[in-house]
């Protein structure tokens, strides 16, 4: 049975994607940077094929910024706390169901590509029977899970198939609501993350390692990443904030990112006030908005797929952008900055060195795995 997403209009949610992988996402390559946002990672493959809330706990990792520049978390909190490492446990996902899971899971569907990285972060990756698909290919050790969903759907039949006894799907349309439905009605304990701030990235690692038995592995790697976020907010505390405009899309209108996002929090904890849609679903930026924003610095997340930046200062009515006239226009390596994985520290440090070029960040202490 495959399931596939409902028709929405652009946008959703890569890593990203995100969150969503390069290139072959979609059948145009310029539109996979949109994908990444706006459907997170609309998973799976149809027909046998291949192929961004909570809170941090008080006592966790403690405020990732100065509170005048922090994103303000979300409430919701987990019906356990993510640092239980017994069983049977319950546990809140993102979307405020609760999932009872009696034992640790053996075998482990991931349905977007950060959780994918997460549970190979932390020492799951031998529970791990299914992905979907990634166009990155990351890490590397994952590359013999079978696929069981891509961006056009989710393969349900493969899902049961596999004998899982846990599913993490991405919340917001990350996954098709229909897939996690029906997966549900045949018992299937199916936990939902999205994050829609870095703290909840955060969260949602060491709620992966509850749901999994991995709490000691995800609580280190939680515990890394907070010490390079705070390394970055350290250095980027007292510079000024630019107008950043960080464009995901340029087909079949303009695309950045949408408010109250981790997307837009990454920019900010980069130090620069990040340009948003001015809607917290739709990832569309209206010209006549971003004209009047008058951005002082354009990245191009979708430069990965076909976006040039002689293209973007030539576009009508640009030329009179601040960015423009001064060429502030530069490309990124998105995938590091839009997928909410244990790598968004590298891309938390990308974003600085093209908001702030003159700033010379510590050296990065490498993210604890697991292990």
């Amino acid at each position: 049975m495959c399931v596939r997403p409902l028709a929405r209009p652009i946008p959703l949610e890569p890593d990203v994607s995100v969150f969503r992988p390069p290139d072959p996402r979609s059948p145009r390559p310029r539109h996979a940077a949109i994908l990444i946002f706006l459907v997170a990672l609309a998973l799976s493959a149809c027909g046998g094929g291949s192929t961004p809330r909570p809170t941090m706990p008080a006592d966790a990792t403690g405020s990732l910024l100065p509170a005048a520049t922090a994103t303000p978390p979300s409430s919701s909190s987990p019906a356990a706390s993510v640092a239980a490492a017994v069983f049977p446990v319950t546990l809140a996902g993102d979307d405020g169901t609760s999932v009872e899971l009696k034992a640790a899971p053996r075998k482990i569907v991931s349905l977007t590509p950060a959780e994918t990285e997460v549970l190979f972060a932390i020492d799951a990756g031998n529970e791990v029977v299914g992905k979907v698909e990634d166009p990155a290919k990351y890490p590397p050790e994952a590359d013999a899970v079978p696929i069981v969903g891509t961006f056009a759907g989710v393969d349900v039949e493969k899902v049961v198939g596999a004998g899982a006894d846990l599913v993490i799907a991405g919340g917001n349309g990350g996954t098709p609501q229909d897939a996690i439905d029906k997966l549900r009605s045949l018992h299937v304990p199916v936990l939902v993350v999205y994050a829609s701030d870095v703290k909840g990235v955060l969260h949602d690692i060491e709620l992966t390692g509850a749901a999994t038995g991995h709490t000691t592995e995800a609580a280190r790697i939680v515990a890394s990443m907070q010490a390079g976020f705070d390394q970055v907010a350290a250095a980027t505390a007292a510079l000024p904030r630019p107008r950043v405009f960080y464009e995901t899309g340029d087909e079949p209108a303009i695309y950045g990112i949408a408010d109250q996002t981790v997307y837009a929090d990454m920019v900010g904890l980069a130090g620069a006030t990040p340009i948003t849609t001015g809607s917290t679903t739709n990832w569309e930026m209206p010209v006549e908005k971003l004209l009047a924003a008058d951005p002082e610095l354009i990245i191009l997340g979708d430069s990965a797929y076909g976006t040039t930046v002689d293209a973007v200062a030539k576009r009508p009515g640009w030329a009179s952008l601040t960015a423009v006239k001064a060429g502030a226009i530069k490309p990124i390596q998105d995938i590091l900055v839009t997928r909410p994985g244990p790598r968004l520290v590298e891309g938390l440090r990308l974003l600085v060195a093209a908001i702030h070029p003159d700033v010379v960040l510590p050296s990065a202490a490498p993210v604890a795995s697991g292990g």
